[in-house]
């Protein structure tokens, strides 16, 4: 069956767009009704300007009717992490340090969205600073999950996957430092791609850890962020590590299949004591499905895997430590107004302590602390070299493999506030994500089969080569179409009125 003959939700709404059977403005109001009847409760979205949405989908419905030619996503309504600067609304980062921060510029990735037609739909909730896996250190309250209220939507791009999983909106942008597409993607059942680092420009997100941050989309099928990824990658001299390549039409890549393709799964991931049985059972499944389809299955090592998740947690809070260096509360953001602000150094000390949340702070401290004299050789630069020793393993496995595969997450969506007690259970929800990061690779993690019918969801990571998001939507395409994926509400929300 090809990607014609059933058309991706979004494909379909451009189509609809386009032949006038529906216009922006009647698709915007139906997703603002829907907005207001479950945002309430899953805190997905943290700030919708309504007026300037709907005066945004008039104007494209009139550009429309004049015969203009408004790009890709023509009157598409998108989700924007609130990490990506926006002129519209507020860009709060889910800190109180900018809680009513306007920034003066759009960042690189709302500027493509709205050359490309798109409705900036609102900004999405995240973990404060994207320092989180749980979008529970929000200054502004957790996500959650509409699988399952009580438990976690992932982080820290949640808002952004439970937006999409909810039918809020047809499709979101997220960012990634170590996982932050793909594992909410993964808790939410939705498919969430984190493209390689470069591919899309940084110019405009707030840094967390600039060598590893890079903004990626989330959406209900493979072929919506074919769609979406090549409206907002390419090069952007503003970004100097931005890579200057030309972007391929990635949706060719939709309908070749992966006959004669080499997949390697990566045992290390598979044995893991920490692998919840029914995700591994999940993931064998799919090897079934490829071989199937043609693909040759072979085991993977990367030997420095078991280095990843400490040598993530040095350089992260390093780079997040210079960083968020600049939140002073002298230039803008939040200032203290307590009895010794009046004194530079108090001013700044109180700020600090008032404006970040614990979870930030812990970040910046470790950071400090690694960057010090007399500890920057034994953490710091130590880490850098195993970092290399990451990539390089990654480097030999794709001299042997297309495509790397295993599970997105050790086990489904954890219960809200079950594991804020111990940020280390945290953080080893990055186990099988922060690898790509670190090698700068593209990896996407989509829904596995019909698993969520009697449990919550799981999803499949698939990795590749540098530049070859192509090959992930080759396999992620030729697997959903093998299995007939459908995307489809939560038993917990109603269908979507648009």
């Amino acid at each position: 069956m090809s990607t014609e003959e059933k058309p991706s939700m979004l494909k379909g709404l451009v189509g609809k767009l386009s032949s006038g059977e529906l216009s922006s403005r009647d698709l915007c109001e139906g997703l603002l009704r829907r907005v207001h009847q479950w945002n309430p409760t899953l805190r997905a979205i943290l700030s919708i300007e309504e007026d300037r949405v709907m005066q945004r989908a008039e104007e494209l419905d009139r550009r429309r009717g004049q015969g203009e030619d408004l790009g890709v996503l023509g009157g598409i309504p998108v989700g924007v992490k609130d990490n990506l600067c926006s002129r519209v609304g507020r860009t709060t980062c889910g800190s109180r340090m900018l809680e009513n921060f306007k920034s003066p510029y759009d960042s690189h990735v709302v500027s493509r969205l709205d050359e490309s037609g798109a409705v900036l739909f609102g900004k999405t909730n995240l973990d404060e600073f994207a320092m989180g896996g749980s979008t529970e250190t929000s200054f502004f309250g957790a996500s959650r999950n509409p699988w399952d209220f009580e438990r976690t939507c992932g982080g820290s791009s949640g808002g952004s996957a439970a937006a999409v999983a909810a039918g809020l909106v047809p499709v979101s942008i997220g960012t990634d430092t170590g996982g932050s597409i793909r594992q909410p993607a993964a808790f939410c059942g939705v498919c969430g791609i984190k493209p390689t680092y470069g591919r899309v420009s940084r110019w405009g997100l707030v840094s967390y850890a600039s060598s590893l941050d890079v903004a990626g989309v989330f959406g209900q099928s493979v072929e919506d962020l074919a769609l979406v990824l090549g409206a907002i990658a390419g090069h952007d001299p503003r970004d100097s590590t931005c890579l200057p390549h030309s972007v391929p039409a990635y949706s060719e890549s939709l309908t070749q299949g992966v006959r004669g393709m080499r997949i390697g799964v990566l045992r290390e991931q598979l044995d893991s004591q920490g692998l919840d049985p029914q995700v591994r059972g999940a993931i064998l499944g799919t090897l079934d499905v490829y071989r199937e389809l043609g693909a040759e299955i072979v085991d993977v090592s990367l030997p420095h895997s078991k280095y990843c998740i400490a040598t993530y947690y040095v350089i992260a809070p390093c780079e997040a430590s210079s960083n968020l260096a600049r939140y002073d509360g002298v230039h803008y953001g939040y200032r203290s107004s307590g009895k010794e602000a009046g004194v530079l150094d108090r001013m700044m000390e109180q700020t600090r302590s008032e404006g970040f949340g614990k979870e930030v702070q812990r970040r910046i401290l470790l950071g400090t602390y690694a960057l010090s004299a007399g500890y920057y050789d034994a953490y710091y630069l130590q880490a850098l070299k195993v970092r290399r020793l990451i990539r390089q393993d990654y480097d030999e496995a794709f001299s042997k493999v297309d495509l790397l595969l295993g599970p997105t997450t050790p086990q489904g969506a954890f219960r809200l506030g079950e594991k804020l007690a111990d940020p280390i259970q945290l953080y080893l929800q990055d186990l099988f994500t922060v690898g790509a990061n670190l090698a700068g690779i593209p990896a996407m993690s989509i829904p596995v089969g019909s698993g969520m019918d009697a449990s919550l969801p799981i999803g499949l990571q698939l990795q590749a080569p540098v530049l070859r998001e192509d090959q992930l939507f080759r396999a992620g395409a030729a697997y959903h179409r093998a299995i007939a994926y459908q995307f489809r509400l939560p038993a917990t929300l109603e269908e979507p009125r648009v």
